[in-house]
This record gives structure tokens, C-alpha cells and sequence, in this order.
């Protein structure tokens, strides 16, 4: 008997442009190794991402996402990680109340000069989705078919 083909999970990296995003470009021109299943997404600030955003790429196939900005204190737009911060924890309170593990979002502070270290949360990301096994989205109400109502 074959053993199954183990999980391949699908991470997106969602990197402040300012570091993150430098820490990635500089992790792939040392060619440090990253790991397959690992997307990234650009945005100008950690504080600008919508929290639609995580849940569209989980529902859209992601096993997880990974939200890397400037560390606290050194952000470009003077708070946007703190805000990022406190709208990915509430996001985080939501997901797990859906039933969702909670590593499957994770919040890092990767500097410019920390390409190392991206790489090293890339990894560590994904050996955890693996872990998890893939994403199992809850259907929507509305995909079950009418709710029963007693009353």
C-alpha cells in the first residue's frame, strides 16, 4: 500500500512594502531557500489590510497567511502596525470562533535587513499549515440549504 501523498500547503504572504517586502526580495536574491506553497502580496502598509482580504485568500484556497510589517515603532505611516495588530487579533478571536486553528494566521515584524528571518518564518509557517492539513472552510448557511426553525 502507497502512503498518501503528504498535504502541500498554500501560504500567502501579505509584506509591508517598505520591509517585509525588501526582506523577501533580499531573501530570494541571496537565494535563500523558500518554501513551495509560499505567495506573496505587496501592500504599502500592514494598517491597510482589510481583514476581507485574509478571508478572501483563505476562502479562495490559502491553508494560512502570513502578514509581515515593519517591526512596532519603525513603521513608514507612523501607526499603521499597530492598527494592522489590532485588527488582525480581533480577525484572529473571529476565525478561531468559526472553528478555525489559529495558526493558520500569524502576524510577524520582519525588518529590511531581516531576509534570514522572513525565511525562516516562511518555513516555520508552512511546517505548521502542513501539521494542520489543509483548510477545511466551513460552508456557508447558505451552500447547507434552509435552516430548519423549530418554533
Amino acid at each position: 500500500m502507497e502512503n498518501p501523498t503528504p498535504h502541500a500547503p498554500r501560504l500567502l504572504g501579505i509584506l509591508c512594502h517598505w520591509c517585509s517586502y525588501s526582506a523577501a526580495d533580499a531573501a530570494a536574491a541571496a537565494r535563500l531557500p523558500l518554501p513551495p506553497g509560499l505567495s506573496t502580496l505587496r501592500v504599502m502598509c500592514t494598517g491597510r489590510i482589510a481583514p476581507e482580504l485574509v478571508v478572501e485568500a483563505l476562502r479562495r484556497g490559502a491553508d494560512g497567511v502570513l502578514v509581515c510589517g515593519c517591526h512596532l515603532g519603525d513603521c513608514h505611516y507612523n501607526s499603521g502596525n499597530h492598527k494592522a495588530l489590532g485588527r488582525l487579533r480581533l480577525l484572529a478571536r473571529m476565525l478561531a470562533d468559526m472553528g478555525m486553528e489559529p495558526g493558520r494566521l500569524r502576524m510577524e515584524w520582519v525588518s529590511a535587513g531581516e531576509a534570514e528571518r522572513y525565511a525562516e518564518l516562511a518555513h516555520e509557517t508552512i511546517a505548521e499549515l502542513r501539521e494542520l492539513g489543509p483548510l477545511r472552510w466551513p460552508t456557508p448557511q447558505s451552500e447547507k440549504g434552509p435552516s430548519k426553525r423549530h418554533g
